[in-house]
């Protein structure tokens, strides 16, 4: 999910588990066109910075195709109307919208709501 410099509800909707706002770090500590792995709530979590499009992105860092926490050294771009990020082991391209894998649909990531409030980048966990 791309960020918002508004501030939302941190209630999930009935039935379903809790969610809250975790703040990550600072705006002007992401590296532009890059990624970061932060662990929060015991899960790795990529985020990353598209400067281009001045959002900020946030996947698991897990690539169930190469089997290991690397999603955050991939490199971010696009293809077509999708904002990705290549997988630096077998080069699949994953959604940063939504984590699902253009390449092997049958494959995806957790996506999560990211904002940046105050400049503090904060994800929905």
């Amino acid at each position: 999910m791309h960020a918002t410099d508004t501030t939302q509800d941190t209630q999930s909707a009935p039935g379903t588990a809790e969610q809250q706002w975790v703040e990550v770090c600072a705006k002007s500590d992401l590296v532009p066109d890059s990624g970061i792995c932060a662990l929060i709530n015991q899960k790795q979590v990529a985020i990353y910075y598209s400067k281009r499009l001045d959002e900020v992105f946030a996947i698991g860092n897990y690539d169930p195709i190469g089997k290991a926490n690397v999603l955050s050294r991939g490199m971010i771009g696009s293809i077509g109307d999708h904002t990705v990020v290549a997988s630096p082991l077998y080069k699949q391209h994953f959604d940063l919208r939504t984590g699902e894998c253009i390449d092997s649909p049958e494959h995806t990531v957790p996506a999560y709501e990211v904002r940046v409030h105050n400049d503090r980048v904060e994800i929905k966990i």
